[in-house]
């Protein structure tokens, strides 16, 4: 074998259960299911009943997972995906009434669609995760975890913050799926090497310790960060500077130490056995861009206009203008034969890449490929059609395989470590997505929470048997406070107003959590507030207070 093909799934969506509707809300959680998840797992399960090979990495963030396997999402989703259902029949008279043959047969695809995955999603117990489960088991999909709330690792301040998220997200994903996963997504690939804390010269231990600690095997880093040169993240910007005076990096002795490494393969991340992947940039660039990637071909169906009456997209792209106005009816037929050339296209590149590598260096590469599962069916309709084609290929594939990265590993463990920088896929390759002047306000909050739910976790010993159930809910508001979407939200102009609400209201919870514990008993108001509390955020009903104890320079 001369290559393989790693895909990586990043899956994610913030904390909506009950956070609202549309635009911002539940309702985005409904739609991605509806869009991407259902489509996605039913395209890896066709692939698996015609017999093809293949091998998928799949990350669900645990907050999503808890997410899809609450009852009231899934009732919700059911509710959404008959709406659906109803608003596409309507659309289909509506359109026979006016004579619009075109529009009256693209009416009646989104209606056969919708039916069709309803029949589906019944067929399945009306389940998401037990799928994923079925397909790791019978070893298509390698599920991998992550931080509980998916929160901007390297921005946090305590250590004991990162510990309990890692902890938390990591019992989560082994109760959904029946073990712990042997490789994370951190985060928008925020890193955080190890560094020396100004002021102190307290040693903070480099992200990598705590993977270690916690018998984690591997992660993502973006491009930069493995070949060198600047850091560009996804799009060009600033840099925020490092934390503070950066440690003098260790490696084992045997090991030699990369200073410009290649994402063709593994390497392990200083003196640490954690093994990180890069992303590798021209397959990104493939399917991550509208310009000069496959989802802005004229005859994909067009994202952002919409039906006036019903919100359905019966557009295709059309053209580079940018102008709804001008967009043409889609033609499922035409993206169709789209969708097949442009797998054959993307099977060329992973050839030429991979036997580039291997004649250079002499034996087998891996390109990493990693997207964010949201893209596809949802931002590119064709997306899980593209994806059944590239992996139908490659399971007839002479030379190229795709595989599951820790199949890889495996087979190809690293022989070289690197010492990774400080950075992200994020604007700039560094935090400034995360911390600039307009979200940089939050971070002295989350700040302030990491250090008070230190000194609760320090009193629970005391008070667990009457205050438990406030202490474990004011753990939970501390990982929900923590999530990097909200930041993130404001930060991007994408939903500025809900994020700061969403935001403020687990900082309230966190507080008036924190009082009553630290006021040393509960009233019936309080226990009031706490039943209503703990409905509404209701994740990670196993979560330990004592996860978030002090651990400053600890990583256990």
């Amino acid at each position: 074998m001369k290559g393989y093909f790693g895909l990586v799934l990043h899956s994610h969506l913030p904390y909506v259960r009950r956070g609202g509707r549309w635009p911002h809300g539940e309702e985005m959680l409904h739609e991605a299911i509806l869009d991407t998840y259902l489509p996605l797992l039913a395209t890896l399960e066709d692939l698996a009943a015609e017999g093809i090979k293949f091998g998928v990495t799949i990350a669900l963030t645990t907050i999503l997972a808890e997410q899809l396997a609450d009852p009231d999402v899934l009732a919700g989703f059911e509710v959404y995906l008959d709406e659906r259902v109803s608003l596409a029949e309507l659309d289909v008279r509506r359109f026979d009434q006016a004579g619009d043959r075109v529009m009256a047969g693209l009416a009646r695809f989104w209606h056969d669609r919708f039916a069709q995955q309803r029949a589906r999603f019944d067929g399945h117990g009306r389940q998401l995760i037990p799928r994923f489960r079925a397909l790791a088991e019978a070893g298509y999909v390698e599920l991998i975890g992550g931080p509980a709330t998916h929160p901007y690792l390297p921005l946090l301040e305590r250590d004991s913050s990162i510990y309990g998220q890692l902890r938390t997200g990591l019992e989560a994903h082994g109760r959904h799926f029946g073990r712990r996963p042997a490789g994370v997504w951190l985060p928008e690939c925020g890193y955080r090497p190890a560094f020396i804390q100004p002021g102190t010269g307290l040693r903070k231990p480099g992200l990598e310790n705590f993977l270690e600690a916690q018998g984690v095997r591997f992660f993502f880093t973006d491009t930069r960060p493995i070949e060198g040169g600047e850091l560009v993240g996804k799009v060009a910007g600033e840099v925020i500077g490092p934390y503070g005076v950066p440690e003098r990096r260790r490696v084992a002795p045997e090991r030699p130490v990369e200073r410009r490494g290649t994402t063709f393969r593994p390497y392990y991340v200083a003196d640490s056995d954690v093994v990180v992947f890069g992303r590798e940039e021209k397959t990104g660039l493939q399917v991550w861009s509208a310009t000069q990637g496959y989802p802005g071909d004229f005859y994909y169906r067009e994202f952002h206009r919409r039906d006036p009456a019903s919100g359905l997209r019966y557009w295709r792209v059309t053209d580079a203008s940018g102008d709804l106005g001008r967009k043409q009816p889609y033609e499922p037929d035409r993206a169709r034969e789209r969708v097949e050339a442009h797998a054959d296209h993307f099977v060329t590149i992973l050839e030429g890449r991979l036997g580039s590598y291997f004649r250079e260096a002499g034996r087998p590469g891996i390109v990493v490929a990693a997207y964010d599962t949201e893209l596809f069916g949802h931002w590119w309709f064709e997306g899980c059609d593209w994806l059944a084609g590239v992996l139908r290929r490659l399971s007839r594939h002479p030379w190229v395989e795709a595989v599951r990265v820790s199949d890889y590993l495996e087979a190809h463990p690293p022989d070289a470590a690197i010492n990774l920088p400080e950075s992200s896929w994020g604007e700039g390759g560094g935090h400034y997505t995360w911390n600039n002047d307009t979200n940089r306000w939050m971070w002295p909050h989350i700040h302030a929470v990491e250090r008070m739910m230190e000194r609760l976790a320090a009193l629970g010993a005391d008070l667990e048997g009457s205050l438990g159930d406030f202490l474990r809910q004011a753990a939970r508001e501390l990982v929900l406070l923590q999530a990097s979407d909200w930041p993130f939200l404001v930060s991007t102009g994408q939903a500025p107003d809900y994020a700061t609400r969403r935001f403020q209201e687990h900082l309230a919870r966190f507080h008036r959590l924190a009082a009553v514990v630290l006021r040393g008993f509960a009233d019936p108001a309080d226990r009031q507030f706490l039943k209503v509390v703990a409905e509404q955020d209701n994740p990670f009903g196993f979560i330990d207070f004592r996860w978030f104890a002090e651990r400053e320079g600890q990583v256990t």
